[in-house]
């Protein structure tokens, strides 16, 4: 037999390829698994491909590297036939590990189609030297590297199958694998090549037609490397990529999510809003109508909460809505809807069998607001009224049934309130004449139907006129005089206290004109400024224009401003506050005592009077808690400089009281009373006629 030798450096690059062989056919194997759609066939041509060429380029360079002492060469096409098989081979591996289960059996078999077909490659590229006479074969070595070869290709699969998702730490594992599958693909190579025996006067027929080997052993070797560090870095790249693209994706559902959230969901509660609101009710519409079933809707609305609001400020009053938003949703069905229409108001949506099912509902939703909150370190007792709408019976349109359940509701709070009611025909009259009451008042600007009366202020040492305060008035032409505490409430609720504010701080200022140029200089005008007036941007400008316009010095005009008004959001606050004073005009912080009474905020606000709260003066006599809280606030104002003012005297006692506590200036029913400009005037000059005749 004819000796063999190896060249070294040739055995250990076909060992390098094998292992960069590996490693690029168990990437792309986690490259096609994580792919869908098109994209996988692609991926299992080019990753067959690949693989396919790291195999067979590893076979051929070690049988490059087998030297005989005659000259080699290779047929081109049996050299052609075997790479097929090999990317053939690679193909159906590639296939079989990307499938969603690999049983045992399933492997077996795989296995043995594999490694005959790796054998076939190899055996096949030898069969490419076309040796005369033909190569003997020991049979144990070539049984055996056929064995090799199908053991190798069971690893091979069942590594694969597993490192096929990537996981933290894949590329180690991938890389440790590539190193044992390289060594078993080696392994097989040597095996086959220690089976071939070739007979002294052996020739290599190819070498007169073949591929010179020193030529094909660089073309060959600078081939497979760029095939393969191509697709593996393609593989990577393609990786990188999609988990770029999947990461920006899923950033930009996120970014969708939370601006779905915000546009169909309530800010502050978390709840549905309006919007949201309506869509499931049309919704809900729709399906009851086409399964003739029945649906109830429920209408919310918070006793007394403006009180709370007024009192202890809005943020309390914000906690307070979400604690009751949370009770609402927790107590219902996860079927159920739930919205906030905006401020208390909230709407609940249930399907029921019967009318009578919405009782319970509404009855523990009553029971559960009803209960006791504690926040801030306070305790709240508040109660909620509720009005409850059935489709189809009470209305089979989104409006209807809103309008109807508000109409319950409201007669739920005129009735008692923590209570619920159900819809009844008669109250759609409370409802129209609601609306009504709501269009009467936004055309009563336009139809000057309002007016000022003024109540005087006198200086509590010599009973002098210091002033008027400016007090709204609303003459209805069919159901006439109409109270404040009437209409002025549901202004502010629907927004149109803001012109109204407006009209009320314009007629002031030019009633104040007039008396000014009649003398009366020393006079100031007090205006009462709402929270909603308050919170609008264009407050200062609008003072500081009506002044203008009215040719009205600044400091004739004193904006009263609720405590609790102040207090909301007071860093905005003293900057408008400042904004005021900067103007000239006086500010005056009404009702004080009532709400926060805060002496860190009270120092920091540009006022000129504190207000104290007519609650105060009402109960007034020696000895009792309100005398010594309203001797305390006259202290505590003259310390930091403020005038003193008592509203709503109504007895001499009271008068004599406060005058003796060093009170500034004084008001109220036992003085005078709200009166027309005319009125004011006469009273005036009565008095002063009568201190002459005193005299």
């Amino acid at each position: 037999m004819l000796s063999a030798s190896y060249n070294s450096s040739l055995v250990f690059l076909s060992f390098l390829v094998a292992i960069l062989a590996s490693y690029t056919a168990l990437n792309l194997a986690g490259r096609i698994n994580s792919l869908r759609g098109k994209n996988i066939f692609g991926w299992l041509t080019v990753g067959a491909i690949a693989m396919g060429v790291g195999i067979w380029s590893m076979h051929f360079i070690g049988m490059l590297a087998f030297q005989l002492p005659i000259p080699l060469s290779y047929d081109f096409k049996i050299s052609v036939l075997s790479l097929i098989i090999a990317v053939l081979a690679s193909g159906f591996a590639l296939w079989q590990i990307n499938r969603p289960q690999l049983p045992i059996t399933h492997l077996v078999v795989s296995a043995v189609i594999m490694g005959f077909a790796i054998a076939a490659m190899h055996y096949t590229g030898m069969a490419a030297l076309r040796m005369s006479p033909a190569i003997e074969y020991d049979i144990f070595l070539f049984i055996a590297s056929i064995a090799i070869a199908i053991l190798a290709s069971g690893v091979a699969l069942w590594i694969a199958f597993k490192l096929r998702k990537d996981t933290r730490h894949t590329k180690i594992f991938r890389a440790l694998a590539s190193i044992v599958l390289g060594g078993a693909i080696v392994g097989m190579h040597y095996t086959g090549m220690a089976a071939a025996n070739f007979p002294i006067g052996s020739i290599c027929t190819a070498a007169a037609d073949g591929i010179e080997s020193s030529r094909l052993t660089i073309i060959v070797t600078g081939a497979t490397l760029a095939i393969l560090i191509l697709a593996l870095l393609t593989s990577v790249l393609d990786a990188r990529l999609e988990s770029q693209t999947a990461k920006l994706a899923r950033s930009l559902a996120d970014a969708n999510s939370k601006l779905t959230q915000q546009t169909l969901h309530d800010n502050l509660t978390k709840l549905a809003n309006r919007g949201f609101l309506e869509d499931r009710l049309k919704q809900m519409l729709a399906d009851a109508t086409r399964e003739k079933s029945r649906f109830a809707i429920m209408f919310i609305d918070l006793d007394d909460f403006k009180t709370i609001n007024d009192s202890l400020g809005h943020h309390t009053g914000d906690l307070l809505l979400i604690e009751v938003a949370a009770r609402i949703r927790n107590s219902l069905r996860e079927q159920d809807t739930v919205a906030r229409l905006g401020g208390d108001e909230f709407v609940v949506l249930i399907d029921i069998i019967d009318p009578e099912d919405a009782a319970p509902v509404a009855n523990k939703l009553v029971n559960i607001i009803n209960q006791p909150f504690q926040i801030n370190g306070y305790d709240f007792c508040i109660s909620s009224s509720i009005g409850v709408a059935i489709f189809p019976e009470d209305g089979v349109t989104d409006h209807d049934l809103l309008v109807n359940a508000d109409a319950a509701m409201y007669h739920a709070k005129n009735t008692g309130r923590a209570s619920y009611r159900f819809f009844e025909t008669s109250m759609n009259t409370n409802a129209h004449n609601q609306l009504q009451f709501i269009q009467d008042l936004r055309n009563a600007l336009k139809r000057g139907e309002f007016y000022l009366d003024y109540q005087a202020k006198f200086h509590a040492v010599d009973g002098a006129v210091a002033g008027a305060e400016a007090l709204l008035r609303w003459k209805h032409p069919t159901r006439g005089i109409i109270e404040p505490d009437d209409f002025i409430p549901i202004a502010e609720k629907t927004g149109l206290i803001v012109p109204i504010g407006e009209w009320v701080l314009n007629e002031a200022c030019r009633q104040m004109r007039v008396w000014h140029d009649a003398g009366y200089s020393t006079w100031k005008m007090a205006v009462n400024v709402s929270a909603i007036q308050f919170r609008q941007d264009s407050l200062v400008e609008l003072v500081a224009a009506t002044l203008t316009r009215n040719r009205l010095p600044a400091n004739c005009l004193i904006l009263e401003v609720t405590e609790s008004t102040a207090m909301y959001n007071v860093e905005t606050s003293l900057l408008v506050l400042k904004s005021l004073a900067q103007l000239g005009v006086e500010i005056s912080i009404d009702d004080f005592g009532s709400g926060y009474s805060s002496l860190l905020y009270l120092k920091r606000m540009p006022a000129s009077e504190l207000k104290i709260d007519r609650g105060f003066i009402r109960e007034l006599s020696h000895g009792t808690n309100d005398a010594a809280i309203v001797a305390a606030i006259i202290a505590l104002g003259h310390a930091l400089n403020l005038r003193i003012v008592a509203e709503g005297i109504e007895t001499d006692m009271q008068q004599d009281f406060l005058t003796s506590l060093g009170c500034d200036t004084l008001q109220g029913y036992w003085m005078g009373r709200p009166v027309s400009p005319q009125q004011f005037m006469h009273e005036v000059h009565a008095m002063s006629a009568a201190k002459i005749a005193s005299h």
